[in-house]
């Protein structure tokens, strides 16, 4: 940078002017504000943490949340900036619940634990985002009025709140998708009503010699026995799945399902054609109850065995190559970041006592830093609990702060440059893993008792850089609209809280009243297998190595082809593939949007904003009635099962095509043709 760059960036920071002046006098913190954001913090958060778990993908709650807290806020009559300590309350939900699900799964999927501990999760989630808040606090100033951070998604985010002011939020949208999904996600479910099959699947053979049906010389029945083959299947008739794809769009969303293809079209076949005997314990007949014969195992029993047992770890070690790939392909933003953070220290170590500007008032510095040198205590004593070690437990305190700040820095600075929904947390988490997986071995800690104080720091860090990038982004939108920074962080603490309090139940309920549980078929949670098979295998010594290596071999070839996201791709083969199929739907979904509103030549913003509320609305619903049906099922309470046909699911497709194509496109209709009339 020139030496007169940070005088021009000074003299644009002068002349900006906030949509409320920093004179105003007007309300920001309330009761309703505040227990609005929290209450709204929880529910965002246990949607995003379904969402995770079954997709490998959270999407950002800041849009649904800045309208929704419009649409309540307005019911009081209550002030733009009540409005945004709303929103950066409840947004930060969506930030712990993505440091949840990539993190804390894992815990269960190595072994460590045998179910979820309500007591050691929720300290290491509350520890690791008001963490993630108090480093923002120093790192805030410098980043927020850095002019050359676009902040795109800020920028956005910023622009639907002041059209709000003009009477139109746009709740309507997500408060009516959210309904129509909850609804679907009702009579569709296992645990449901089951009025239709979510999907439906084949096998078509490419041989049928009874000489190549023998799988370790036994016999595995017609049914079940086709090594040389394909599984075809249907996309999961899923409403969330299917907003996520139109979400990421066509690109992304192929990307995923890509993924897909391969694993389930080119390993799974491949594997069984070369090497049959790979069945064979997967593919014995299957026991039933009440002394009756076994039954041939089917051929999803045995494909879906192959996949998960071979193929996913195969997935894992493209995922670990893809992460780094990603992080490499960032390396000037994350140079730039952690100079920057070495920088804001300094610039902070000078700031002394707190500016006058409403603008520019933070929490005190000096009480911020010491209540992050007070919160490393307890989560060292955590650690101690997790390892049985004082020194494990202290290496693991020193990785997790120094990594935690550090990544905090570089969170805010790729959010101001790319967005929150693009923002690599699970990459910057894996490489913590990695060097606190490293260290444990180094001292001797290893075992269970590592691999748990492992995840632990993971956790934290996890959750510490993913809060850190949702708040720099929400107190960018404060700053566009004149909030008050000390003010907003204190609501984003009360956000934390509350979510750290109630994450555990969701996941607990998803996990007991899923089939499979967390790490099954329906809740893949592909970022916490990555995690978990990562601490096994350093500090546990149990990884499938020749798999993992194969995989991260095939991920090198990808990037030497330049294909596009390697990681993403990765996700797609560790999906089931009926999920990836969704997400690509809704990419074809997006992708018809694209075309209709380059052809009629109509407002793309406009149209792509409307659609991601409706998009977010379908996902809550989706997620909220999923985890309704969980303790349904935690509680031994079943619905009857009126009708189990797979045509049905057809409407449901057409039904979210409709959602987001048309809606989207004719709200922009409608406003162009209001407009005309005046």
């Amino acid at each position: 940078m020139s030496e007169s760059a940070p005088a021009t960036a000074q003299a644009e920071s002068s002349s900006f002017k906030p949509y409320v002046p920093a004179d105003s006098k007007m309300r920001e913190i309330s009761v309703v504000a505040i227990v609005t954001g929290m209450l709204l913090s929880i529910v965002l958060g246990a949607a995003n943490a379904y969402l995770g778990l079954k997709a490998g993908l959270t999407v950002a709650a800041t849009f649904p949340a800045a309208v929704i807290a419009m649409a309540v806020l307005r019911m009081t009559k209550g002030t733009i900036l009540e409005e945004n300590v709303c929103r950066t309350t409840a947004a930060v939900g969506e930030a712990l619940a993505a440091g949840a699900i990539f993190t804390v799964p894992a815990f269960l999927i190595s072994g460590a634990w045998t179910g979820l501990r309500y007591t050691e999760t929720t300290l290491l989630l509350l520890l690791g985002g008001v963490l993630g808040v108090l480093f923002v606090i120093f790192l805030r100033r410098v980043l927020i009025e850095d002019t050359t951070l676009p902040f795109p998604e800020s920028v956005a985010c910023a622009e639907i709140v002041k059209a709000g002011q003009g009477g139109q939020t746009g709740a309507a949208y997500v408060f009516g998708a959210l309904g129509l999904s909850a609804a679907l996600q009702f009579i569709k479910a296992d645990q449901g009503l089951k009025l239709l099959s979510e999907s439906w699947a084949t096998f078509v053979p490419f041989m049928k010699s009874k000489a190549q049906l023998l799988v370790g010389g036994n016999p595995l029945g017609d049914a079940a026995a086709h090594q040389g083959g394909v599984y075809i299947q249907s996309p999961v008739a899923s409403p969330a799945l299917m907003s996520v794809g139109y979400i990421i769009g066509p690109r992304l969303s192929a990307v995923v399902f890509a993924g897909g293809v391969l694993a389930w079209y080119l390993f799974v076949p491949l594997l069984l054609f070369i090497a049959p005997a790979l069945a064979n314990n997967i593919g014995l007949p299957v026991p039933q109850p009440g002394g009756k014969p076994p039954v041939p195992a089917s051929w999803s029993h045995i494909s879906g065995g192959v996949w998960f047992s071979y193929v996913r770890p195969l997935a894992v070690g493209a995922m670990i190559v893809g992460a780094f790939f990603t992080l490499f392909k960032m390396r000037s933003a994350l140079i730039a970041g952690i100079g920057r953070a070495i920088k804001d220290m300094r610039k902070v170590a000078g700031t002394g006592t707190g500016p006058v500007n409403r603008l520019d008032q933070d929490l005190p510095l000096k009480w911020v830093a010491i209540a992050i040198v007070v919160l490393v205590i307890p989560i060292a004593v955590i650690y101690y609990r997790f390892c049985d070690s004082v020194v494990g437990a202290v290496v693991a305190a020193v990785v997790m702060t120094v990594a935690g700040f550090l990544f905090a820095a570089v969170a805010g600075f790729l959010v101001g440059t790319i967005g929150s929904s693009n923002n690599p947390i699970s990459g910057l988490t894996l490489s913590t893993l990695i060097i606190a997986a490293l260290l444990m071995v180094a001292v001797g800690v290893k075992g269970m008792l590592g691999v748990a104080a492992v995840l632990g720091v993971a956790t934290v860090v996890c959750c510490s850089s993913g809060v850190a990038g949702d708040i720099m982004q929400d107190l960018k939108v404060g700053h566009f609209l004149g909030g008050t920074p000390w003010k907003m962080e204190v609501g984003v603490i009360f956000g934390v809280v509350a979510a750290s309090l109630v994450m555990v139940f969701p996941l607990m309920w998803l996990h007991e009243g899923t089939p499979g549980g967390i790490g099954g078929p329906q809740l893949a949670a592909p970022q916490a297998g990555l995690m978990a098979m990562l601490s096994k295998g350093i500090v546990g010594g149990e990884m499938a190595w020749p798999l993992v290596i194969v995989g991260a071999c095939f991920s090198i070839a990808m990037i030497l082809i330049k294909a596009p996201s390697p990681m993403l791709i990765a996700v797609g083969m560790y999906l089931p593939f009926d999920s990836s199929f969704a997400i690509f739907v809704g990419g074809v979904i997006r992708w018809i949007s694209d075309l209709l509103v380059a052809r009629r030549k109509l407002d793309a913003q406009k149209v792509e904003n409307t659609g991601t509320l409706l998009a977010s609305g379908l996902i809550a619903g989706e997620a909220l009635v999923g985890i309704l049906l969980a303790i349904l099922a935690v509680g031994r309470i079943s619905l009857p099962k009126i009708y189990e046909g797979a045509w049905p699911a057809i409407l449901i497709f057409v039904l979210i095509g409709f959602v987001l194509v048309k809606l989207p496109i004719g709200s922009v209709n409608a406003a162009s043709g209001s407009g005309e009339k005046k």
